[in-house]
């Protein structure tokens, strides 16, 4: 069944209007089950856009495959049949290597396998350099305010690898959350309706289908626009985040030090821990039951800004599902440590009232 819906999103634009050479070679698209667990497939179009090679896995390895699809185009402009065959046979079969480990799948093909923990990083991550090299800092701000607030969200693009990289760029940036609605990387021409969806959504559609989309009337969408570089808004989303927060995000991603490395990643990183630190405050320990989250002491806060935007923020898909998980591996008797956590004690993003009591479930 999935094998037959992969062809129409492996040509995700008007075929009749647009060639290949117009709409570039590499993008992503995410085909996601019941369970919400996401299988990508790596594309490269080739032979002028009639042939599309597309690699389907459950591993976000952009760089890799966007690779091993070179070769493989390479493989095939040759006719070196022999080479392409061998080398998916000996991908399928390879065991799933771990971070960080040398994998040699033919003379042409070697790799090193991804750490996928850290924060992406600049240039290595491709995703997020072309999203920052194509979306200015005013509009990524705008982006990452209408998600936080869970709008329905549409990105266009005349280049397909730069509206996927967009879209994957733009959600890693949610990190330690994750877009927890539709989430559709490149719409095919026959899903455009998805785009009259009354949830959240957020979606990316080649510029050649776009009007196709505009036509269809659609209410209270976000448009992004990275060819022009416009943003359109029904909202006002970003004045509702804390301008300390904003402000403090808008200087780091506007200095030239912050373009290379996870510079990025981590002033991103740095707002989320800025908003949602405090939900650490707000756990409850009693002994001999499980630990609870305290919506109320959540959002009491020192500032009206804070406390109404927390106010909001109790209520979206992606903080409930991170609080979720958090509580779930506290009560499991599984301490964590990670770089939002780190990030939440070194810019001291939570009281820290009680200590004690806070220490022992986060591995220091």
């Amino acid at each position: 069944e999935i094998l037959q819906s992969v062809p129409k999103f492996c040509f995700p634009f008007d075929v009749e209007r647009v060639s290949q050479n117009q709409v570039g070679q590499h993008f992503t698209f995410v085909l996601t089950d019941i369970e919400s667990k996401q299988r990508f497939g790596f594309c490269r179009l080739t032979s002028g856009g009639t042939i599309c090679l597309c690699i389907l896995s459950y591993l976000p390895w952009f760089e890799v495959y966007y690779k091993l699809l070179n070769t493989l185009a390479d493989y095939l402009a040759k006719e070196l049949e022999n080479d392409l065959n061998e080398t998916l046979k000996s991908l399928y079969n390879h065991p799933v290597p771990k971070a960080n480990t040398p994998v040699n799948l033919s003379v042409h093909s070697y790799f090193i396998a991804p750490d996928v923990t850290g924060l992406p990083t600049i240039p290595e991550s491709r995703n997020l350099t072309e999203y920052f090299v194509a979306v200015d800092v005013n509009n990524m701000l705008q982006l990452y305010a209408s998600m936080l607030h869970e709008r329905r969200i549409v990105i266009t693009s005349s280049k397909l690898s730069t509206l996927t990289a967009c879209i994957h760029g733009s959600a890693a940036l949610l990190y330690p959350m994750y877009w927890q609605h539709i989430y559709i990387p490149v719409l095919p021409p026959h899903l455009l309706d998805y785009c009259c969806a009354p949830m959240p959504y957020l979606i990316g559609i080649h510029s050649s289908l776009i009007e196709r989309v505009k036509n269809k009337s659609l209410e209270d969408v976000v448009m992004l626009n990275v060819d022009t570089n416009t943003l359109e808004s029904p909202f006002s989303d970003l004045n509702n985040l804390p301008s300390d927060v904003v402000s403090a995000l808008k200087n780091k991603l506007k200095k030239q030090s912050t373009a290379t490395g996870d510079g990025v990643a981590r002033a991103f990183l740095r707002a989320q821990a800025a908003l949602f630190g405090s939900y650490r405050d707000a756990l409850r320990y009693k002994p001999g039951e499980p630990i609870t989250f305290c919506e109320e002491s959540f959002v009491k806060h020192r500032s009206s800004v804070m406390k109404q935007f927390l106010e909001t923020a109790v209520n979206l898909q992606l903080f409930k599902q991170f609080i979720d998980g958090r509580l779930a591996k506290l009560n499991a008797g599984r301490g964590f440590s990670d770089v939002f956590e780190e990030e939440i004690t070194s810019g001291g993003f939570c009281g820290g009232k009680d200590k004690l009591q806070y220490d022992y479930p986060f591995s220091q």
